[in-house]
């Protein structure tokens, strides 16, 4: 940004170079009325990215879950109560996540395939066992994923 533009509160900076910047300038603008002064394109494409966050922080939840599911599996010997807090913490974001946007119940059955493709290759590399130790195919549903019981011993309720 130059100086003329730093010079010039009425000029929004790049989107390059401040994003937050930008986006904070074009709400102003939009909550002013002053359409012909927005950036429509970068907007609908800051809108798009924040849908594609949205749904990898859901992906990537469910992915921990089937990664420690898929240890917790083929490891019980090397179990541990933070491979048991981790599952359930990394549920209570997947719950949480579809109460802020249940849009992404829609692509729920992707994200469980995804997330799994990405789990298995890291239980593979965690565990030292083979990849095909572990199920090509995502071996979960969704209420397993997300009820399956895994207590750590003195934590039953």
């Amino acid at each position: 940004m130059g100086r003329s533009a730093a010079r010039d509160p009425s000029r929004a900076p790049s989107k390059e170079a401040a994003l937050y910047s930008w986006a904070v300038r074009q709400a102003e603008l939009l909550r002013a009325g002053r359409l012909s002064e927005i950036d429509p394109a970068a907007i609908a494409e800051e809108i798009d990215d924040v849908g594609e966050e949205e749904y990898h922080r859901h992906e990537s939840a469910l992915r921990v879950v089937m990664l420690r599911l898929l240890k917790w599996e083929h490891q019980p010997g090397w179990r541990t109560r933070s491979w048991t807090l981790s599952i359930l913490e990394h549920r209570r974001r997947v719950l949480r996540q579809l109460e802020r946007s249940p849009g992404l119940k829609s692509q729920l059955e992707q994200a469980l395939v995804s997330g799994y493709e990405d789990a298995r290759l890291e239980a593979a590399g965690e565990t030292g066992l083979p990849l095909n130790a572990f199920p090509s195919a995502l071996p979960y549903a969704y209420a397993e994923v997300m009820e399956r019981p895994v207590v750590w011993p003195g934590d039953e309720s």
